[in-house]
């Protein structure tokens, strides 16, 4: 028997048992458990070659192609994931940026943040930073893409801002750690890499009024620039669109479904 055919009988007791133990099992016959009085020594019969009823294939050639067979079975199956955004007719520019950065997400070689700024269903203004691939792999994105709803902050969060009740919160996630606590404004660590990405730099103490509800708070602070950049002049929009950090990119979306929202765009250098 050559090689191809030897690894061709291979696969196809691997494919038709689950376990080596079933293969044995197979090979053994009922006069051999009757003379042997033994299924574990029977067993080991089997598979030494002494007994059996077919090939003769050794236990670490059977887990080695059960388990190269389960490795191209599950490469296939990630290969052939449709991704949610695919064969959808998307007319908004945010959806459209959020459909050409979901496989890069998914995939690790983009790390996007998400800044959305509009009113709730309650009719209250909220805003927030969105971890982009973190959304993805806890909950279905078709909604969001079929337009049945539409992607707006959590307190559960990168961080989120409540204009109306003016409650801030901050989380980190597998990403990213959320630095609250910079007198520049809020920061996010991408946990890969360890580069800093700053949403608001080095403005936030410059442009927060004093007479804010949310003055003391680095997160208000924060989410008020975000309103005053609407409003200022192209003095600020100069300032504004200095580099977030390295390798990474901010990328202002002209959209209809949001009042403001923004993508911040991380390019890791560490190797997957």
């Amino acid at each position: 028997m050559d090689q191809d055919e030897a690894l061709t009988t291979v696969d196809n007791i691997v494919t038709q048992f689950n376990t080596y133990e079933d293969f044995l099992d197979s090979q053994i016959t009922t006069l051999d458990l009757y003379y042997l009085e033994d299924e574990g020594l029977a067993r080991q019969l089997v598979e030494l070659g002494y007994r059996g009823t077919g090939e003769v294939v050794k236990r670490e050639d059977f887990e080695a192609r059960k388990a190269a067979i389960e490795i191209a079975r599950l490469a296939e199956r990630t290969q052939k994931k449709t991704l949610t955004s695919a064969g959808k007719d998307l007319h908004d520019n945010f959806l459209k940026a959020l459909a050409a950065r979901e496989e890069d997400n998914r995939s690790g070689k983009v790390s996007s943040v998400i800044f959305i700024r509009d009113k709730n269903s309650r009719g209250q203004e909220v805003s927030g930073y969105i971890d982009y691939a973190h959304r993805l792999k806890t909950e279905d994105f078709e909604v969001y893409f079929s337009g049945k709803k539409r992607l707006l902050p959590r307190p559960t969060d990168m961080s989120f801002y409540n204009w109306d009740s003016h409650i801030a919160v901050w989380n980190s996630t597998p990403n990213y750690q959320v630095i609250a606590d910079n007198p520049e404004g809020l920061l996010f660590k991408y946990k890969r890499d360890r580069k800093i990405l700053n949403v608001d730099p080095k403005l936030s103490r410059l442009l927060c009024p004093w007479g804010s509800p949310a003055k003391n708070t680095v997160v208000g602070c924060h989410f008020l620039l975000q309103k005053i950049f609407l409003t200022q002049g192209s003095s600020c929009l100069l300032h504004w669109q200095a580099q977030p950090g390295d390798n990474s990119t901010r990328s202002p979306i002209i959209t209809e479904l949001y009042t403001q929202a923004v993508i911040f765009d991380h390019v890791s250098r560490r190797k997957t």
